[in-house]
């Protein structure tokens, strides 16, 4: 019987597709990338038209011999990687590591991983796309180029371990500037008054917006006492008497469905994922979900700019409205443009497989997360293609006698809830009184209230995104690992999920806008990445383009090496003496920011903590004593956070960590306490504070609490529950505090 081989880039892909081929087919995985550049050197012959010399990684060399098996024995090849740049770079790479047979080897995409779409694209199969290949590798080249060149001249003038990048250092950019505009934000005092009026005894409110027919302005009342004579002046007025009121409908339209940018900025502000969670959760999606059925893809490939929907698709969404809620709900498809001006990474938006697998049916059966970002796809799509929500809005306006001041009351209510059935927003009935012209209302109080301006936020990962898409920097599978690496690098940090820039971001970005201002040139950023999308689009080779970038970049980077001076850029001169030498201490920039160090460094190590307001630590002493002499030991920071050192470093280098105990007791050996620990994959656990002697640890927080059944520790589990830590006992209660999980 004759076989052929499939070749996907996952596991869980290959699991899904083998449900819908029969035995005549072997699905394997390459899982992902077979070839790359090399980590340890640039990579890239300069000199030879920039030819990029790949290596496969030694995690890949195992799975590549054994593809290697299948691809001889296989009547047909079929590269069935994703659909984008990516995608079709790991088929070339492929096809370049297994050389088979060209006349039995065929490139096969689909948009969904479907029955349908899979029979579709075998029937279909192309050639490899060189255009989509020659981006990915320009790209690929383009930012190793930059990286691998940049990030050394960093070490040598800012800090050892820094690094550099096209896209990278333009976004950090962003953040920085952001950082800098609240910084210097200066807030300005505004009043506003609201009246309580009433008619027939129901009560309204409304806003004063003009005084002696004078429309006020945002700032036109600015201080308390400007408010405060307004006041009493409002306070003589005896008669109130409605002289406009103004009805009419207001219509709201549906959002498109989901782009890569616009589904990560939703997940972001609805769900408060990440735009890395957004982009893992959407590949699981993709990819295959274990339903009772089997392996299932539940939404179309998440790599897109496209707002485009398959007709298909169209027809079934709109034969389900009609079913669901009849002829009024379903009024025809609705088609939307794309506004990305460079929408190319594939056919069609973000949306799900079939719109009749309704989220709820999935609830139970699905992972939490999951669930979540499905039903928030499914519901935007669906959503896109009902009718616009229709509004009643009443504006009234209530005006003094001789026109001494008039309020403004605005009101609304939901006439028809179109796309709101199915994807609610914030919107809420501002339901007004019956009134009419000329009625007359009392008012029966006013109140002044304080407001101050206040500065532009923090970019979150949804506004961040939204900005880079903007400006035209990165594509739709760049965002999210740009905002990886720059949080990855230590230069952005996470608060209330927003993100603020370190020290050392600040200090790096200086650097690059002084010495490298293409590099972090918003306009350069997209011109390149429109350059790219013209390699893509066959209208352009990618080597001229590449040269065209280099040949200046690198003449530029060797003059920087001659002017830049290092200690221009890290050191700053203090009145501070050296206690241990006397000497004089300077302000030094190191790996994790600012530091007060000995002049006559490295004869004297003598260095202080700079806390966060500028002010100088002195070390924090304990009663520790350290491990290898003895001595004091203080508390000292690093890259993890604080930890103990000697007193007498750099004579002695003893160090321990500082344990953040639970008041539990290790119930193994009776001595330790348990302590929170993080695993090297960045995993927090629990275990005995004397470890190595003791090895007893838990994934989860021990309550403090012993089983009931059997006397082991209970841990706090999800959803409010408390569970036995001994896997073979079923003991499990509810308790209040399930955040502690």
């Amino acid at each position: 019987m004759s076989k052929n081989l499939v070749i996907v880039e996952s596991p869980t892909k290959a699991k899904t597709i083998s449900r819908f081929l029969g035995k005549g087919y072997i699905i394997a995985s390459s899982y992902g990338h077979v070839r790359d550049l090399p980590k340890s050197k640039l990579g890239v012959d300069v000199d030879n038209n920039f030819e990029p010399q790949y290596v496969m990684p030694v995690k890949a060399k195992k799975n590549v011999a054994e593809l290697k098996k299948q691809a001889a024995k296989a009547d047909i090849i079929y590269l069935a990687t994703d659909e984008d740049r990516e995608g079709e770079a790991i088929a070339w790479h492929l096809a370049e590591l297994l050389k088979p047979d060209p006349k039995k080897t065929k490139r096969i995409a689909f948009h969904e991983i479907t029955e349908t779409a899979i029979r579709e694209a075998l029937e279909h199969p192309r050639e490899l796309d060189y255009n989509l290949i020659n981006a990915q590798q320009a790209r690929r080249i383009l930012d190793r180029l930059v990286g691998y060149e940049l990030s050394p001249f960093l070490w040598k003038k800012v800090v050892k371990g820094l690094s550099a990048g096209r896209v990278q250092s333009a976004a950090l950019r962003l953040v920085v500037e952001r950082e800098r505009e609240i910084s210097s934000f200066n807030s300005e005092e505004y009043w506003t008054i609201e009246g309580i009026f009433s008619k027939n005894k129901i009560e309204f409110s409304a806003q004063l917006n003009k005084l002696s027919d004078k429309t006020l302005d945002k700032f036109d009342i600015h201080n308390t006492s400007q408010a405060d004579d307004i006041v009493k002046q409002i306070k003589n007025v005896k008669k109130w008497q409605i002289t406009s009121l103004e009805k009419k409908e207001v219509k709201r339209s549906p959002a498109a469905p989901y782009t890569t940018s616009t589904l990560q900025q939703d997940a972001n502000r609805r769900l408060s994922f990440s735009a890395t969670q957004t982009m893992m959760l959407a590949q699981r999606l993709y990819e295959g979900v274990d339903l009772p059925e089997g392996s299932a893809g539940l939404i179309t490939y998440m790599r897109t700019d496209s707002t485009n929907l398959a007709e298909k698709f169209l027809t079934e969404t709109q034969n389900f409205i009609k079913e669901e809620w009849g002829d009024k709900y379903a009024t025809g498809a609705h088609r939307y443009a794309t506004k990305s001006k460079n929408a190319q990474e594939a056919h069609e938006a973000i949306r799900p497989t079939d719109i009749k697998r309704h989220p709820d049916a999935l609830k139970d059966i699905m992972r939490p997360a999951e669930w979540r970002l499905y039903n928030l796809i499914w519901r935007r799509t669906l959503a896109s293609q009902l009718p616009e929500a229709i509004m009643e809005s009443t504006g009234i306006d209530i005006t003094g006698d001789e026109t001494v001041a008039t309020f403004r009351a605005n009101g609304s209510r939901l006439l028809f809830d179109g796309f709101l059935k199915v994807f609610p927003e914030q919107y809420k009935d501002n339901l007004l009184p019956e009134l009419a012209e000329n009625d007359i209302c009392q008012l029966s109080k006013l109140t002044p209230e304080q407001h101050f301006t206040e500065p532009p936020a923090r970019y979150s990962d949804a506004t961040l995104v939204k900005a880079l898409e903007s400006y035209g920097i990165g594509r739709p599978s760049t965002y999210a690992p740009t905002i990886g690496t720059i949080l990855a690098r230590g230069y952005v940090e996470r608060l209330e999920r927003r993100l603020k820039p370190t020290e050392l971001a600040m200090l790096v970005n200086d650097v690059l806008v002084q010495h490298f201002p293409q590099i972090v040139d918003y306009e350069f950023t997209a011109k390149m990445e429109n350059d790219l999308d013209e390699i893509a689009e066959g209208k352009a080779e990618w080597v001229p383009i590449i040269r065209s970038f280099y040949q200046p970049f690198k003449g530029h980077l060797n003059s920087k090496y001659e002017e830049v001076n290092k200690k221009d850029l890290t050191e700053t001169a203090t009145n501070e003496i050296c206690e241990k030498c006397g000497s004089s201490m300077i302000i030094k920039f190191g790996r994790f920011g600012k530091f007060l160090a000995c002049s006559k460094y490295p004869e004297c190590k003598n260095t202080k903590h700079i806390a966060a307001n500028g002010e100088i630590e002195a070390p924090e002493t304990t009663d520790e004593k350290c491990p290898e002499c003895d001595s004091a030991m203080v508390v000292k920071r690093g890259r993890f956070g604080k930890f103990l050192a000697c007193s007498k470093y750099p004579e002695c280098k003893g160090i321990k960590k500082i344990l953040k105990l639970t008041g539990v007791k290790c119930p193994e050996c009776k001595e330790g306490d348990i302590a929170e620990r993080r695993s090297k994959r960045g995993r927090n656990f629990y275990s005995c504070s004397r470890y190595p002697d003791c090895k007893f640890a838990l994934w989860s927080k021990p309550t403090g609490e012993t089983c009931t059944k059997c006397n082991s520790l209970i841990v706090y589990g999800k959803k409010g529950t408390a569970n036995c830590s001994n896997k073979e006992c079923d003991f499990s209660k509810e308790i209040k505090e399930s955040a502690e999980s």
